[in-house]
């Protein structure tokens, strides 16, 4: 299967559903600079969809070039915070059975130059590489525990880096 891909154009304020990607939803990071630095609103219970319940958060520091993914969950919903050092390129498409746009790829910029929360429900598939020239922080804050409870269940996760028959390149920038 050919994907193709759409960027979408990052958000300057506010909050979006992604057009064709039902569930998906980019936040525009709220930043307060004061002479100090900046503080940048990680996560708001009172600012994420409906129906998702957090039980843990985690971070992940990626070199400039590397990338991470593609996977989806069955049961898992993710909630990413893309503030910087660096920028990703996020890459997203709907795995979802019945799903119209299976065969439509979505690129979202986030990170140091455009800071985004991104909202992935269970079933899209997701990715991002880091197209910066520093490591860069990513916060993912999930609906379910990695492993479980006392991690003794199996990861929820569906990878698809190494499936011959998924036709993933991540796109060039």
């Amino acid at each position: 299967m050919t994907r193709h891909w759409q960027r979408i154009e990052s958000l300057v304020s506010g909050s979006m559903e992604v057009p064709g990607l039902p569930g998906v939803r980019l936040d525009t990071i709220p930043v307060f600079p004061d002479p100090r630095g900046t503080l940048h609103e990680l996560f708001r219970v009172d600012e994420v969809p409906p129906g998702f319940q957090p039980l843990m958060a985690c971070s992940s520091w990626s070199h400039s070039g590397v990338v991470r993914g593609p996977h989806q969950h069955v049961q898992q919903d993710d909630y990413f915070t893309f503030a910087g050092p660096s920028d990703f390129l996020v890459a997203l498409w709907d795995a979802r059975p019945g799903a119209a746009g299976a065969d439509r790829g979505w690129l979202i910029e986030a990170g140091q130059t455009h800071p985004l929360h991104i909202y992935v429900p269970r079933g899209v598939v997701h990715g991002y590489k880091n197209v910066g020239s520093v490591s860069g922080l990513v916060v993912t804050v999930t609906s379910l525990l990695y492993r479980g409870w006392g991690r003794r269940d199996p990861v929820d996760e569906i990878r698809h880096e190494l499936d011959p028959k998924v036709p993933y390149v991540f796109p060039e920038v």
